[in-house]
């Protein structure tokens, strides 16, 4: 039977938030866990595996622990890997900065997930971050009935043992597609944001957007230039007349956090800022694509019915709906509560101390996980001194 490989922290994920964690873990002393085999417990000799540590040690030149980043990816860039050709960097919502290098200097007409690949990438080769992949998290559980005793964690390339786990495996992974009367029966084609290519493909065919959301106003504009589109959604969207600055983004975040500290299961940031006037979206608004009608009541073969009883006809169905917490590894530890989220305290798991979320809830937006991923090292620093681990 393989040995478990040995680390302290354990991070789930290398998107923003991952790799922000990663960062925090080295300014902080920690290193690379041994690449291969049983190691002892305990951290290891500083430099194994990895680069040079920056930051505060555990003292007598030890390191303050070890930690790896597992990373379901073939290569760097998380989600952003899989974000559609047209989504470029003039059009995305404000990137921000990874803790410690600062972007390079951005081509506007470069598309978004071949600039944030290639920088996520230089990123992690500068630093010398211990990340392997491509390795599926596949289940975490407690070693045992003691509150402060190890963690399991199975993947796809043996298990590790580790004293804290940072999640940061954010939602792109779990699209959310709503049941809706009908859909089995329609003979057009259906698709979530997640499978969006090219507006290219459904030229000729009369499109649905289903959706109230940044992804949804946006690829409404790209597919209505090349061929008819409706748009439909639940509630009414709520677009923002005022500028959005840091009062109101703060509200924002306020509003989610409370939310996720009461165990509610987490709304978008976007749920709460409303949707913000570009000039690309005034002018599809100009075109009447910005029409928004409530949704249709069932999907029949060939379209839907409307709310007033009459039929549209339609070729395609794109689901712009959203996306969920991508936790199903987390099952094991039972950490939903009786409202359906997880109660969280900051980024920590509220009833269990050794878990962390970042790029959860609040810290879903691109700053929020670059903070999250600090207090989530702050957190397990406390945690490990407190169990007397550094």
């Amino acid at each position: 039977m393989e040995t478990a490989r040995l680390a302290d922290v354990v991070v789930v994920g290398a998107g923003q938030a991952g790799l922000s964690a990663a960062y925090h873990l080295q300014r902080r002393g920690f290193v690379a866990a041994v690449p291969a085999g049983p190691v002892a417990a305990g951290p290891v000799a500083a430099g194994t595996g990895g680069a040079a540590a920056e930051g505060p040690t555990a003292g007598e030149g030890r390191p303050a622990g070890t930690y790896i980043v597992l990373d379901a990816e073939d290569g760097p860039g998380g989600a952003w890997r899989h974000r559609w050709k047209s989504l470029l960097m003039a059009t995305v919502n404000g990137i921000s900065d990874l803790p410690g290098i600062p972007q390079p200097d951005v081509d506007p007409a470069e598309a978004s997930s071949s600039f944030l690949t290639r920088y996520f990438g230089g990123y992690e080769h500068d630093l010398g971050l211990a990340i392997e992949r491509p390795v599926k998290v596949q289940s975490v559980t407690r070693e045992d009935d003691d509150p402060a005793g190890r963690l399991n964690i199975t993947t796809s390339h043996g298990g590790f043992s580790a004293r804290a786990v940072i999640n940061a495996t954010g939602t792109w992974t779990r699209p959310f597609w709503p049941i809706y009367p009908g859909k089995a029966s329609f003979r057009g084609r259906q698709l979530h944001v997640a499978d969006y290519v090219s507006a290219d493909e459904f030229r000729g065919q009369h499109v649905i957007v289903v959706g109230g959301g940044i992804s949804a106003v946006g690829l409404l504009d790209e597919i209505s230039k090349v061929t008819s589109t409706t748009w439909f959604t639940r509630r009414v969207p709520l677009w923002r007349g005022a500028a959005f600055d840091r009062q109101a983004g703060h509200d924002a975040v306020a509003l989610v956090e409370e939310r996720v500290r009461q165990g509610l299961p987490p709304q978008s940031v976007v749920s709460v800022t409303g949707l913000i006037w570009t000039p690309a979206l005034r002018a599809a608004a100009a075109r009447g694509v910005l029409d928004r009608h409530p949704m249709f009541t069932a999907i029949e073969p060939d379209g839907v019915r409307l709310a007033d009883g009459s039929f549209l006809a339609a070729g395609v169905i794109l689901w712009a709906t959203g996306f969920r917490a991508e936790l199903e590894h987390l099952a094991p530890l039972h950490l939903r509560g009786p409202g359906g989220g997880i109660a969280m305290d900051g980024t920590q798991v509220a009833d269990e101390p050794r878990v962390h979320l970042v790029g959860y809830g609040p810290s879903s937006s691109t700053i929020g996980a670059n903070r999250a991923g600090r207090a989530a090292v702050a957190g397990i620093v406390r945690l490990l001194t407190r169990t007397g681990i550094t």
